[in-house]
């Protein structure tokens, strides 16, 4: 920076202070350092330097399975707490892992393989203390109703289970490259209004498609939009429905929402709703028992293998016409699964004061699922309310998923055969009661209050999900998340400045309607990067301004504008498009006997701008600190110009 004085004589004149050319900087370290930061931002080599070989090789392993690093602090007083926030949501994952199964049209017992070797797998790899692994309802639908669109699960049953593996796989796959090639930042792409809009469509589907086992209707639509469910179920209200099944679903519905509500007013009670899909199933299974109602129409799950998982390796499709359909379809589940595992684990994280490394988190994801595929697991990913139970239950490592897993290996190996009178209602009233929480109505009210195109996102995604389907819904979602950023991109705010009065501070006169315009003078902020998306509209969009104020100036009888100041501090970067723009900006604005200011441009910005040799064009004289230097400057060329 260089300071010069507009009057040698007067000593009271304060500097005006213009930017400098700033240090040669060497293009090799500065493209090393862009890399770095952009892929390497957590800088994951550093506890690497200054270390001895085997010192590197543990901290090498300890980076790969956390468990051996938080091991070494393990006590029992923790181990305590993990015991029973396990045994906790274990009571809670059985029951919904069969119900689950029916929406990804898998028998039961691959569901409960799923809880049984991910959460193991995760819990040596995964970073997050709170996260409880296993089959979603949201991930279980896509992932069943992608499946079924290729292969019917009926008549191909085989054929099924190995996409089904395959897609697993591909899955995993997915997760662990994102994670190792640090590209996590791909999931953000996805909003958060497209989210809410897409669980929320989900939600709505899941339920809707649970009307089969809860009314005990057997003939039912393979689609799953709202219109054909409809249909489907009115059709068949007559000889259809079973009313000893609506019976037992709706009583087991209300109780279950009652302990829901239970366990909300009143957060000591969190392990009421916990608990109550167990004792549903217990109850209900007694029920059909001992009154034989599955002989009187009550569909019931009948057999669940028994043992562990078998091996799939030889079920997964490396080859033929099911490879890409699999690619295809574990890129979707796995995207879907990476983006609610990570805002899972990072929501808990934050509310217990640490932090959550999202590549180590997409490795430990792709790892389980990769395992999963191999041992008849299908996706599995963080569950929210599982682990809200996790997080209540005084969980303190992944070790509670441990102990879960073991119950469910547990009752894989010896209690299987007591689920076989469980009627298909319980597990349909289990999963609407859990989906219901998944409607988030208060954040779709929040999105429409602070941003209505977030809000367009948002119901563009729940509208595709209910009324088409789940795969057209996320791709609403995803389509409309990618328009709004390009949008913001190429369309970057610009805004009109004014001095607030008796300060130096310029602010945006729509913000601060007391700021006051400087006689002859055009100040313009651009509020980002200038690049060849937006370059061509920014320039436009100064000389817009320009005119709009000249015509204002005009119809006032106003002095014209001499000066335009374009505040820089906003615009982060620019490419030659944008110098390209900013060169015919001058050229345009001269031709209107407007003289082109810069104020607070950034060292990128101005060491391009050398580089490019802009500054000479525009004069050196005329790229200044702050704006109010860049109008202190220009006022006495004003009023020479006046005299």
């Amino acid at each position: 920076m260089t300071g010069t004085m507009d009057s040698q004589d007067d000593e009271t004149t304060p500097y005006i202070h213009r930017v400098g050319a700033p240090p040669k900087v060497d293009p090799f370290e500065e493209f090393k350092d862009t890399v770095k930061e952009t892929l390497f931002a957590d800088d994951p080599l550093r506890s690497f330097k200054h270390q001895s070989g085997p010192r590197k090789f543990v901290i090498f392993m300890q980076a790969i399975f956390p468990i051996l690093e938080w091991g070494r602090h393990y006590t029992f007083a923790k181990f305590k707490g993990d015991v029973i926030s396990g045994f906790t949501i274990a009571s809670l994952c059985i029951p919904q892992d069969i119900g689950y199964s029916k929406l990804a049209n898998v028998e039961p017992q691959h569901a409960l393989y799923t809880s049984f070797v991910a959460p193991l797998v995760y819990a040596s790899m995964g970073s997050s203390r709170e996260i409880a692994i296993g089959p979603v309802a949201v991930v279980s639908l896509l992932l069943g109703t992608m499946l079924r669109s290729e292969i019917d699960p009926v008549k191909n049953k085989t054929e099924y289970m190995s996409l089904a593996f395959t897609a697993t796989f591909f899955a995993g796959i997915t997760q662990a490259l994102l994670g190792i090639l640090r590209l996590g930042f791909l999931i953000d792409f996805l909003s958060h209004a497209a989210i809410v809009g897409f669980v929320g469509g989900a939600a709505i589907t899941i339920a809707l498609q649970q009307l089969k086992g809860f009314l005990g209707i057997k003939h039912f639509t393979k689609k799953t939009d709202i219109v054909s469910v409809m249909k489907s179920v009115w059709g068949e209200v007559r000889h259809g429905w079973n009313w000893q099944t609506i019976v037992i679903g709706a009583s087991f519905l209300v109780f279950l929402l009652l302990a829901k509500y239970i366990g909300k007013k009143n957060k000591r009670l969190f392990w009421v709703p916990a608990i109550a899909p167990l004792i549903s199933v217990v109850l209900s299974t007694l029920f059909v028992y001992i009154t034989h109602a599955d002989k009187k129409g009550v569909a019931i799950v009948n057999h669940i293998k028994k043992g562990i998982n078998p091996s799939s390796v030889n079920q997964i499709y490396f080859t033929g016409e099911y490879v890409l359909k699999g690619v295809k379809i574990g890129l979707v589940a796995g995207m879907i699964g990476l983006t609610e595992a990570v805002a899972i684990g990072r929501t808990f994280a934050s509310m217990r004061g640490y932090q959550v490394d999202g590549n180590k988190e997409m490795v430990a994801l792709g790892a389980m699922n990769i395992v999963g595929s191999m041992t008849s697991c299908y996706v599995a990913t963080g569950s929210f309310s599982r682990s809200a139970v996790n997080y209540m239950a005084g969980c303190n490592t992944a070790v509670s998923n441990m102990v879960m897993s073991s119950v469910v290996c547990l009752t894989l190996l010896f209690l299987t055969p007591i689920f076989k009178y469980t009627p298909n209602a319980i597990l349909s009233a289990i999963i609407m009661s859990a989906v219901i929480g998944l409607i988030d109505y208060e954040a779709a009210i929040l999105i429409w209050k602070i941003d209505k195109f977030d809000f367009v996102a948002c119901m563009g995604a729940f509208l595709g999900v209910v009324f088409e389907s789940v795969e057209i819904g996320l791709l609403i979602a995803v389509t409309i998340s990618l328009a709004k950023i390009l949008l913001q991109v190429t369309r970057p705010r610009t805004a009109s400045l004014g001095r607030i009065p008796k300060t130096n501070v310029y602010r945006n006169i729509q913000q601060y309607p007391e700021a006051t315009t400087v006689p002859g003078i055009l100040i313009v902020r651009v509020d980002s990067a200038i690049y060849f998306s937006n370059s061509n509209y920014t320039r436009e969009r100064i000389l817009r301004w320009h005119e709009d104020e000249e015509e204002h100036l005009k119809a006032a009888s106003l002095p014209r504008i001499e000066f335009l100041i374009l505040e820089m501090s906003p615009v982060t970067d620019i490419d030659t498009s944008g110098i390209h723009a900013l060169e015919e900006l001058l050229s345009s604005l001269q031709k209107k006997n407007v003289q082109l200011v810069l104020a607070n441009p950034g060292r990128v910005v101005i060491d391009k701008l050398h580089l490019s040799n802009f500054n000479n064009l525009i004069g050196e004289d005329k790229i200044f600190l702050r704006v109010a230097d860049a109008v202190q400057a220009c006022t006495p060329k004003l009023a020479d110009n006046n005299v």
